[in-house]
């Protein structure tokens, strides 16, 4: 190998770099495990946060978490601007998540997951200054056929055609609040059904842009930040993805532009990562399509996880078998 080869591989992540991350999505999904159903999602996600940041500090990496849950004072958050991994590979942006659905998990509900994206040092955008973000996810057919200015229903209708099924076998995943009882009324009123979602939708996201799910489509206003990590795994998957910031009030939309952040503006996969070498890992915590759940038979922990890599355009699936002794008191 020369000298530039070296250096490359030494700049930029490899998949090597997405198996390593693998250990630290199932450390967090099990850690978690015994505050599934408990009411106290803050436990659940100390628990998880704990998990993530020792196993990522093994990772021969420089991971700057550019999408994380908080400031440093918000202490065990994996926070905005902290450094993680030994240093010694590649420079990269991370985006973190020990647990995207806390509050699921604390109920006891499906779908919530670990997960962590990770592109080229630089080419995140940094969207923590505005919390809201409307977006539009679809899997590769939807390229150049929907638009997010567009009305639902012309969408709806125009995936329909391209994709060569009903209207009425669409399915579309909308966050479940109250800003969004229109964008349901319409999507009902299309002829479409809808996918509610309780919390976290960076699954549903990424199961819109799937080959071998029952989402078509997601919409509706989330997370700026998991809008950023979604888009990782979009361009592994060759889906369709925009977003267009939506400020809560005038204080976020000038703290916006202050750090850079465009309103009038359709971010696409592009902009949202500018890399097309990025990756996303995530192990399921409870049961969804996205990935099975933790579970733990005798002295048996098994994980189900994912890993999307763009550049090489792959879905793995990762299934584990722990030993309960090494993890968990009994």
């Amino acid at each position: 190998m020369s000298q530039a080869e070296s250096a490359e591989l030494f700049q930029h992540p490899d998949r090597n770099l997405a198996m390593e991350l693998v250990r630290a999505t199932e450390a967090a999904a099990i850690r978690a495990t015994p505050w599934i159903g408990r009411g106290d999602k803050n436990a659940a996600d100390g628990a998880a946060v704990d998990a993530m940041r020792k196993f990522l500090a093994t990772v021969a990496f420089s991971g700057l978490v550019v999408i994380g849950e908080g400031e440093k004072d918000d202490a065990p958050m994996l926070f905005n601007g902290e450094i993680v991994g030994n240093g010694q590979g590649p420079q990269c942006d991370i985006a973190v998540d020990p647990i995207d659905g806390t509050s699921l998990t604390a109920a006891g509900r499906s779908h919530a997951i670990s997960m962590i994206a990770v592109a080229d040092r630089g080419s995140m955008l940094d969207a923590s200054s505005v919390y809201y973000m409307n977006k539009l996810v679809t899997s590769e057919e939807g390229i150049g056929v929907v638009d997010i200015h567009r009305p639902i229903g012309e969408n709806i209708r125009a995936l329909a055609k391209a994709k060569g099924k009903p209207v009425e076998e669409i399915r579309v995943a909308v966050l479940d609040r109250p800003r969004h009882e229109v964008l349901i009324q319409e999507i009902r009123e299309a002829g479409a059904g809808t996918r509610l979602i309780l919390d976290g939708d960076v699954a549903s996201g990424i199961n819109a842009a799937r080959h071998d799910t029952r989402i078509d489509m997601c919409v509706g206003i989330g997370g700026s930040p998991e809008g950023v990590a979604t888009a990782c795994a979009i361009k592994a998957l060759g889906g369709f993805m925009q977003g267009v910031l939506h400020p809560m009030d005038d204080g976020e939309r000038q703290r916006g532009l202050d750090a850079g952040l465009l309103f009038d503006h359709t971010y696409g996969l592009n902009d949202l990562v500018a890399s097309d070498n990025t990756f996303f890992v995530a192990t399921g915590v409870t049961d969804g399509e996205l990935a099975r759940g933790v579970r733990r038979a005798g002295n048996i922990i098994s994980t189900e996880s994912i890993v999307l890599r763009a550049r090489s355009g792959t879905l793995r699936r990762v299934s584990a078998d722990h030993q309960a002794s090494k993890w968990l008191d009994d």
